[in-house]
């Protein structure tokens, strides 16, 4: 289907033309210093949230390394709130906390939470399981230090958004294999999901702004490393887990020009089907990434859904 044919929200249809047809990772310090730079050109002039406060801080990474974590908390607040691990997208490969500051702080404040946004190992210098790994040791780190942090232990969301979404699946299925620590609540944003390329939306959006196929092949190659073709772990890949029970509740949505469409609202289905509560939005008329333009009504009704859910996992 051609950019033409497609029926994009009426308040896309002049942007989308300024924006680039995936994105070029070949050089990838080039790559990142061209995220932050678009991502920093639509949040001019937002500043952050009032009522919030937040510091960053080192704590003990997988390997016995220095990981970086900011800390947001609404201010004012009392009592032991609920604990959100936020986890950045990028494609496993780009993005930083910095790009994500405005949407955890958003998250602390309307849900009311502590919110911890990690600041985990990039591929492909770091492929799986690195950034994985750097997450499971950032949310080990809210559950031991919930005391300090001023957090309830038995009331902690996983959060992410595209390969965020993707890492925040691998955590929730990690935890429950692990033993802990226990999750309440999973909000799955435009996850990816799945290296195999093979749903009807991923071979259908190669020419789609922002994401598409020819990106997710990379990311998947730099992400997988060495695993490229072979066993692929659940935890990278979590479209693979047949077993699916004993997730926390979650909340998924998905795009409907995103060549990560179907592999999320399939996820979300089979999660139904084994028993795992669900919420599942898809939004009309939008693309991955689309959010960013956070002024457009559907963008606002789909933030609005999101925290409000999250809202309702971490206090219902």
């Amino acid at each position: 289907m051609s950019e033409a044919r497609r029926r994009y929200d009426p308040e896309f249809a002049d942007r989308i033309a300024s924006l680039p047809v995936g994105s070029d990772w070949s050089d990838m310090p080039r790559a990142r210093a061209a995220m932050a730079e678009m991502v920093a050109g639509l949040a001019a002039g937002q500043g952050d949230p009032e009522g919030l406060s937040w510091e960053d801080r080192s704590i003990p990474g997988p390997d016995g390394s220095a990981l970086r974590v900011r800390v947001y908390r609404p201010e004012g607040a009392a009592g032991a709130l609920p604990g959100v691990l936020y986890i950045h997208g990028g494609g496993f490969c780009v993005g930083t906390i910095e790009d994500e500051h405005a949407g955890a702080g958003q998250a602390a404040l309307h849900a009311g939470a502590i919110v911890v946004s990690v600041d985990y190992r990039l591929a492909p210098e770091h492929p799986f399981p690195a950034g994985i790994e750097d997450c499971h040791a950032a949310l080990v780190w809210m559950a031991k230090s919930a005391d300090t942090l001023g957090l309830d232990p038995a009331r902690i969301a996983v959060m992410g958004g595209s390969a965020g979404g993707g890492l925040a699946a691998g955590i929730a299925l990690l935890a429950r294999d692990r033993g802990g620590p226990q999750l309440c609540f999973q909000v799955l944003n435009i996850p990816e999901l799945d290296d195999r390329l093979e749903t009807p939306s991923m071979k259908q959006f190669t020419d789609t702004p922002l994401w598409n196929r020819p990106n997710a092949i990379v990311s998947w190659r730099y992400y997988l490393g060495d695993m490229l073709g072979g066993d692929v772990s659940i935890y990278a890949a979590p479209a693979r887990a047949e077993d699916l029970r004993g997730l926390p509740p979650a909340y998924v949505s998905t795009m409907e020009f995103d060549p990560l469409r179907d592999e999320g609202l399939i996820y979300a289905t089979r999660m139904l089907q084994q028993s795992v509560q669900v919420e599942l939005h898809q939004f009309p008329g939008t693309f991955h990434g689309s959010s960013l333009f956070a002024d457009a009504g559907i963008s606002r009704r789909a933030s609005a859904e999101m925290l409000a859910a999250l809202q309702r996992g971490l206090h219902g």
